[in-house]
């Protein structure tokens, strides 16, 4: 890394190494051993193993960048020009209830908007990460990286991803026009209940796009550089560059601009 100012490519692999740092706290841990999860509201719990994770990403992060603040989902802290941004364990339903698709999400904001990031997916062995202008990657565990990109396929054909905002009862009605709009467009939905695993898939061509209203900054922030440098189409449900607030269309440019038709038009 730079003595100076790291740059972002730099940056994207600390992202992965603090990611993975989180990881590891993950699969040292039964979900039997995570003791009691505490209910922060409707569906939306955390553990110990999600603080702990937290905690090992803070340390790793603070040693490499300590210039740069962090803003973690369970322990908050200061954001500013640059900051990182922390889901120490993005699907923890999941992980308390043995599925184990859940992932670790770190990325970096500059000016409000991510500029480098990873996902990781303890249990599945999957990492990526991507930097602004730099591509966007799969890295295996010895450190081999090949590139990836968004999917092709065509738009009747697209298998889209999404999530159900289910701490936010009141837009159920319009997520279900959106969704049943979506539904007749595409081939299929997929609801695995992990988003940063969800972007990430989208980034790498295993989804085809993918849409969610009422998610965290930090379940987007790492997943929409990935998306964006993998060759896709990252917005807001307006089309703007407002998807930290969490309503979130994502895709190859093809079905991302279906999305769009779907979100702005759904009655």
């Amino acid at each position: 890394m730079s003595a100076t100012r790291p740059d972002l490519p730099d940056l994207a692999r600390v992202a992965e190494l603090a990611a993975r740092g989180g990881g590891e706290v993950i699969l040292g841990t039964e979900a039997a051993e995570a003791g009691t999860p505490e209910l922060k509201g409707s569906g939306d719990y955390v553990t110990a193993v999600d603080r702990a994770s937290e905690a090992a990403i803070v340390r790793l992060l603070a040693e490499a960048t300590p210039g740069i603040p962090v803003v973690g989902e369970e322990g908050g802290g200061r954001s500013g020009d640059q900051y990182w941004l922390v889901d120490p364990l993005d699907g923890t339903t999941n992980f308390l209830h043995g599925f184990p698709v859940v992932a670790v999400s770190v990325a970096l904001v500059r000016d409000g908007a991510p500029v480098a990031g990873a996902v990781h997916a303890p249990f599945l062995g999957d990492t990526y990460r991507a930097a602004v202008g730099s591509g966007a990657w799969r890295v295996a565990a010895d450190g081999t990286r090949s590139p990836i990109e968004v999917s092709r396929r065509p738009v009747e054909r697209a298998i889209v991803g999404t999530g159900f905002p289910f701490r936010r009862k009141d837009l159920l009605d319009r997520y279900l026009r959106t969704m049943g709009a979506a539904l007749a467009r595409f081939e299929d939905l997929r609801r695995p209940g992990a988003a940063a695993l969800d972007l990430a898939w989208v980034a790498s061509g295993v989804f085809d796009g993918f849409f969610e209203l009422s998610l965290a900054p930090w379940d987007v922030a790492a997943g929409a550089v990935l998306i964006a440098e993998a060759g896709g189409v990252v917005t807001d449900w307006r089309g703007g560059a407002g998807y930290l607030s969490g309503n979130i269309l994502a895709g190859s440019p093809e079905v991302h601009a279906e999305l769009m038709r779907i979100a702005t038009t759904a009655p």
